[in-house]
């Protein structure tokens, strides 16, 4: 028997903090999807998070909370797929910590991450762009040379009064 927590102190301590040196942002982000898959594990099997054995986060049991986050609790596709990253994350840390459950982190390993439309992202419109191209007085010292072009280099707005023809 293999209990979960000092593989998982050692994870968020020695992986994340030392040897990834990963933000607080991303530490807070890991350490939000673990716990709500503990509390998941806890509730369908009664087991208190620190008493959690490997075998008690099984491929099954790690897709049912995926499906959680999404039926149970809204979560989008992307969301879902940042906790299942989280959750990876830890299964790989754990596969050099505990070799004699690699048939089950393997399995954990290979879920893969649900796809989902990715939206076309558009802010501005035609005539908005032009607006904003045409913002900068070129006749102040201010607006020289700080035309917004960098998007638009085709733009014969953004050319550059040294720029080659």
């Amino acid at each position: 028997m293999t209990l979960i927590a000092p593989t998982l102190q050692a994870f968020f301590t020695e992986r994340l903090g030392r040897q990834r040196q990963a933000s607080p942002r991303t530490i807070a982000a890991y350490r939000d999807a673990l716990r709500l898959l503990l509390g998941f594990v806890q509730q369908r099997t009664g087991t208190a998070p620190a008493k959690l054995d490997w075998k008690d986060l099984n491929a099954d049991v790690i897709s049912a909370f995926l499906n959680h986050l999404e039926d149970e609790r809204g979560n989008s596709t992307r969301t879902r797929n940042v906790r299942l990253t989280a959750i990876r994350s830890l299964f790989s840390y754990a596969a050099l910590q505990h070799p004699e459950h690699a048939l089950l982190i393997q399995r954990v390993l290979d879920i893969p991450p649900k796809r989902f439309d990715k939206r076309t992202v558009t802010f501005l419109t035609g005539p908005e762009v032009d607006a904003l191209l045409a913002a900068p007085d070129p006749k102040r010292w201010e607006g020289r040379g700080t035309r917004p072009c960098w998007p638009w280099p085709s733009r014969p707005a953004c050319a550059s009064p040294n720029s080659p023809a």
